[in-house]
């Protein structure tokens, strides 16, 4: 087949893919993409490029699949590569296409305009795939390549960069079997057999669900619901199954009573979590001896912690060999994981005060399964992680690789692939700042979308953590809009929670409208945490 430029091109692969919506700046590096892709399909005009990958994997996260982001050469890519951080921090699939200068002037140095040294090279670092178009015969391949590679397992973003030069030629494309992932390895059968005995004899045995659960859903469910065990989750394995499920406990390792069932605990299935640092204590917590580990990256098994038992593989394979083996726990330990459950929740809601009714009132609004995004601030890192039920997998959006900032752009994302449902950004006033712009590009689309800005006048969180450990503040301290003033003249509707009693009238409101809104959460006159929240890191003087 023969293509008008690229540009055509572009959106005939998009279209394979089933997607519709695509994010960027444009560029004169990129002017053919954008042009075809805006006339065939909906281009979003972000503000940043950053915001381009992060609204594009959110996107891609709402919608289980992939999203697409167009970006320019030089500056604009290297704009990218901090959102790239995150993709592939987090293994999500986001189809990256940014410009390059002319081919003929490919790799000389010469200063040509968005040059910049090793463009490939700074992509490839920060991407699961990278690529040059070297002629207008390969675009097509290398595109299917790219995504065939971002959604495959473990998943993370593809760029390609492609010389203006040949964006603007006529492309032939020979469309051929798409590209698919190598078939799953198999557990080795010592080990599954060595796991199933385990499960066998096990009575008291618990279940960590990560991220590598979420494309396992049902054979994690059946798991639960056959051993009587009690799941606890990491942020990114959260919804795997329904957190209305009484024995989800959830992402609540390190507390006390979940660090009690843990060491009374006779068997521990883990399954596709990489056990973060903030999620262990920094690696402190204490997991069973009896530790079944299943994986489909050979280098996480026993990379944190020791395993009895490795199994390699896609977990929505192995586990119902696990399931055929178990057998049922002792009734006292399911009724003590349905209590502990009910005990770390109790707890938290009771340490964050004031802001327990901000999480009351978005729990009984939001439609089940609608899509809350969030930004790294105290809020998220508290009860935002953990109370907010999550009832599916893309409905929990969050930067996992912990960069402030990148939450609205994620949920600017998640609202365009679900229009049906609105979606809420949790943010602070600090991470807002990052990408401020945005909110001009959340005036301009109209999503329906809640941005709910908790200010507290600059880094909260590295503030209670230099109040604490340091004798000064430094750099954490803020000038802060007026909110109001701000979301006016953006064309924003604007409302702020300014005590208790005002949580659930605003949010309510909010979230009926069909557009976007800003809600201000004052947290000077809401009044603080039981707790000031600090971070779970170490400090080495404290």
């Amino acid at each position: 087949m023969t293509y008008r430029n690229g540009g055509d091109l572009l959106v005939a692969v998009l279209k394979e893919l089933g997607i519709d919506t695509v994010f960027g700046i444009v560029s004169v590096h990129n002017l053919p993409l954008v042009e075809a892709v805006d006339r065939e399909l909906r281009f979003v005009p972000v503000r940043h490029e950053a915001t381009a990958v992060n609204a594009a994997d959110g996107y891609g996260r709402a919608r289980g699949g992939l999203g697409c982001a167009l970006t320019s050469t030089g500056t604009g890519a290297g704009n990218a590569a901090g959102s790239l951080v995150e993709a592939l921090a987090s293994g999500t699939s986001v189809l990256h296409v940014t410009g390059q200068i002319e081919s003929r002037y490919l790799g000389e140095g010469r200063g040509f305009i968005h040059e910049t040294r090793d463009q490939l090279g700074m992509l490839a670092a920060v991407s699961a795939y990278a690529a040059t178009v070297p002629d207008a015969a390969s675009a097509g391949r290398l595109l299917r390549e790219a995504a065939a590679t971002a959604l495959a397992v473990p998943g993370g973003p593809a760029s390609v960069e492609w010389p203006v030069d040949l964006q603007y030629a006529a492309q032939v494309d020979t469309p051929g079997t798409p590209a698919t992932a190598e078939a799953p390895a198999a557990p080795d059968p010592a080990e599954l057999a060595g796991a199933r005995a385990l499960l066998t004899a096990a009575r008291r045995p618990l279940i960590w669900a990560g991220g590598g659960a979420n494309r396992a859903r049902p054979e994690l469910l059946a798991l639960l619901e056959t051993t009587g065990a009690g799941l606890i989750t990491s942020n990114s394995g959260r919804g795997a199954v329904p957190e209305d499920h009484p024995r989800v406990i959830g992402n609540f390792a390190t507390t006390p009573a979940v660090r009690s069932l843990l060491a009374d605990a006779d068997a521990l299935v883990t399954v596709g979590t990489h056990f973060r640092s903030n999620e262990t204590a920094d690696y402190g917590l204490k997991l069973p001896g009896a530790h079944v580990q299943i994986d489909v990256d050979r280098a996480a098994l026993g990379r944190v912690y020791p395993v009895r038992h490795a199994l390699r593989g896609d977990a929505a394979r192995v586990l119902p060999s696990l399931t055929g083996a178990a057998a049922p726990a002792d009734p006292d330990w399911t009724a003590r994981v349905c209590a502990v459950r009910d005990e770390v929740r109790a707890a938290l809601r009771e340490g964050i005060g004031p802001q327990a009714a901000v999480c009351d009132a978005l729990t009984a609004a939001l439609p089940r399964g609608a899509v809350i995004a969030r930004d790294v601030t105290i809020p998220s890192s508290t009860w935002g992680n953990r109370l907010l039920p999550m009832h599916d997998p893309r409905a929990n959006v969050f930067p996992r690789g912990g960069g402030i900032g990148q939450g609205l752009g994620m949920g600017i994302g998640a609202a365009l692939a679900r229009p049906d449902v609105p979606t809420v950004v949790i943010a602070g006033d600090g991470g807002l700042a990052v990408h401020l712009g945005e909110l001009l590009t959340l005036a301009q689309e109209r999503p329906r979308l809640l941005l709910l800005v908790f200010n507290d006048g600059g880094y909260g969180v590295l503030r209670n953590t230099q109040d604490r450990y340091s004798d000064r503040r430094s750099g954490v301290d803020l000038h802060t809009p007026d909110f109001a003033g701000l979301a006016a003249a953006c064309g924003l509707p604007y409302a702020r929670i300014a005590a208790e009693a005002d949580a659930d009238g605003v949010i309510r409101g909010a979230l009926a409208a069909d557009g976007p809104s800003l809600v201000e959460v004052d947290l000077a006159a809401l009044g603080p945490m039981k707790t000031p929240f600090t971070p779970p890191v170490s400090i080495p003087t404290a």
